[in-house]
């Protein structure tokens, strides 16, 4: 009896972290001579190994005054004040807010820990630094989180919810949020506990926080760096809480010291990466145009 895609794809080696850090060529070649064997492999994977029923990922799992006041912004956008009374400003161009349901969340982790478990080859990320439990979420990124029902869900709240809620926000970043981009990242003491300063290769950033209730964590904050003022603010997630920012904005993730965290990181921009220049005018827009979806042709850019 011949192997299936999915023992295929469990029997991979999976390049070192030194080549993957080191950019070798041969670590570009492994992910583009297997990546319709992995993308038949996740899709076997979750058809004989995933009971749908159990981990359905919609946006049932979000915070339901979110999911109410998005819906109806669509429905009519006049009624996007809805949306935008439940975001905070807590620093210049940086908003936090409630995304995920701390009681449904135990959904997504689960499913999570399944594709984790699931023995597939996944590129973690390595951008500024390579994170071992991340994945690489989007379409356009070499040995991506292939799953068909997890992709439907990751572009719905691209979609439906990142987008509009950050032309909400930020009106001067129309036109530079056509492509999509996203990876997990997890922290912990003993391998990946911080980020130093930088800025994203985004329009705007949204950062997800993962962890269910009662899995607490120390450390770990969010320093922002106020370009106005020169003061640093620093923010804290909760479970199912998210901050939503241009990627122009300078901020660092202190180092964890006990438990762990877990997030999810999605970025805009514009084809080929473009992203608007510093100091971009903010200039109002009609609403129908913040609450519509773009007919941009993914273009395969990755910033990492």
């Amino acid at each position: 009896m011949s192997a299936t895609q999915l023992q295929l794809a469990r029997a991979l080696a999976l390049p070192s972290r030194e080549a993957m850090l080191n950019r070798e060529h041969s670590v570009q070649h492994f992910w583009y001579n297997n990546d319709q064997l992995l993308t038949q492999a996740w899709k076997e994977w979750e058809e004989t190994e995933v009971d749908t029923t159990t981990f359905t990922l919609d946006d049932s799992l979000l915070d339901k005054n979110l999911r109410e006041a998005v819906n109806a912004a669509w429905q009519n956008p006049s009624k996007e004040h809805l949306v935008k009374s439940l975001l905070e400003e807590v620093a210049t161009d940086v908003y936090q807010f409630q995304f995920f349901d701390p009681e449904r969340l135990a959904v997504l982790r689960g499913y999570l820990e399944k594709v984790w478990n699931a023995n597939i080859p996944m590129r973690p990320p390595y951008g500024i630094v390579l994170n071992r439990r991340g994945a690489m979420l989007d379409k356009r990124s070499e040995g991506y989180l292939a799953a068909p029902s997890f992709q439907a869900f990751y572009n719905q709240v691209l979609n439906t919810y990142m987008r509009p809620i950050s032309r909400l926000l930020f009106p001067e970043i129309i036109g530079y949020d056509t492509q999509t981009f996203g990876f997990s990242i997890y922290y912990d003491p003993n391998t990946d506990a911080s980020i130093r300063p930088h800025t994203d290769a985004s329009s705007v950033t949204l950062n997800i926080n993962l962890n269910l209730p009662g899995e607490e964590f120390s450390g770990s904050e969010l320093d922002f760096y106020d370009q106005k003022n020169g003061k640093v603010v620093q923010l804290s997630f909760k479970p199912g809480s998210a901050m939503i920012h241009k990627g122009s904005v300078p901020h660092a993730a202190k180092p964890i010291t006990s438990g762990d965290r877990t997030n999810l990181v999605l970025w805009l921009f514009g084809d080929n990466g473009r992203i608007p220049a510093p100091g971009s005018k903010r200039t109002e827009i009609d609403p129908i145009a913040r609450w519509t979806t773009p007919k941009t042709t993914p273009d395969g850019y990755a910033p990492f």
